[in-house]
């Protein structure tokens, strides 16, 4: 006979929510003597921030997740502002890996202020989904109207190499863009339940799983034109309204998606691939 006490659900419930992770960066940053510095840094949990060429005239700021991967349950938030004239190229260490969830999704929280004349690339590393990851991510972009503005984001469905496939799974991307004050772009994106059957199909990436989507704000016709003339690895289609421009990209897998990003940005002026990406 067993007569050891056994944890009841809601004991358990309580021991997996005290190992979930909390993490908040808020970071701000400002034109000093010709040059952009961090003028407040905050950090909470396990996420950090770093800026390895801090004698450069624009910033380039490197997050790093020390908890090596998001779970279900986790929490994470990254706040930036850029002040006036500031430029900062914002980038990941190392790829994001969620990993597989019992029940809840991983939240990511990210939002973005950019001042007058100022220019901020967001240009992280890919986001490697594993099997049955659930992932609820929201991103907010507040720009002024004489602002630039490049935010890219890329997802890979699996790690390839290893053979693996994300079988079931969540995510679900939901993006806004405000220009001094008025909505300018919102969309959301949405795969819930069979992933690699949905990915398959041919109207959505025909077996593709790396994906990737690059805002740029101001854009117009002549840079959509530009990106459009380079050859890809993959599918990439440009379209440029309202005062900006907006590439998909699809890839059979993460390198050849981090290829053809790099030849998007590159058609860009005043932003540049982050070291990191070649390492």
């Amino acid at each position: 006979m067993d007569c050891r006490v056994k944890p009841g659900n809601d004991e358990v419930a309580d021991v997996f929510a005290q190992n979930r992770a909390v993490g908040r960066i808020a970071l701000s940053v400002q034109q000093h003597a010709g040059a952009t510095r961090r003028a407040r840094l905050f950090e909470e949990g396990p996420l950090r921030l770093r800026c390895p060429n801090s004698s450069a005239g624009a910033l380039e700021a490197v997050i790093i997740n020390t908890a090596g991967g998001i779970v279900g349950g986790d929490s994470l938030h990254i706040d930036l502002s850029a002040h006036e004239g500031a430029h900062v190229t914002v980038t990941t260490a190392a790829a994001e890996k969620v990993y597989r969830s019992l029940d809840s999704d991983a939240a990511v929280d990210i939002k973005l202020k950019v001042g007058s004349g100022a220019v901020v690339a967001w240009l992280p590393q890919e986001t490697i989904l594993f099997d049955q990851a659930r992932l609820q991510r929201t991103i907010d972009m507040d720009v002024a109207g004489d602002a630039q503005l490049v935010f890219a984001e890329a997802v890979v469905f699996g790690r390839s190499g290893r053979g693996e496939q994300v079988a079931l799974g969540r995510l679900f991307d939901r993006w806004r863009l405000h220009c001094a004050g008025r909505l300018l772009h919102a969309e959301a994106l949405r795969f819930d339940g069979a992933i690699a059957a949905k990915l398959a199909q041919r109207a959505v990436t025909y077996g593709k799983i790396a994906v990737a989507t690059v805002l740029i704000f101001p854009g117009d016709e002549q840079i959509a034109e530009a990106m459009r003339r380079q050859t890809f690895c993959g599918e990439v289609g440009v379209s440029a309204w309202k005062g900006m421009a907006l590439a998909r990209l699809c890839a059979p897998d993460g390198a050849a998606l981090k290829r053809d990003l790099a030849r998007v940005i590159h058609c860009l002026q005043r932003v540049s691939i982050p070291r990191l990406w070649s390492n």
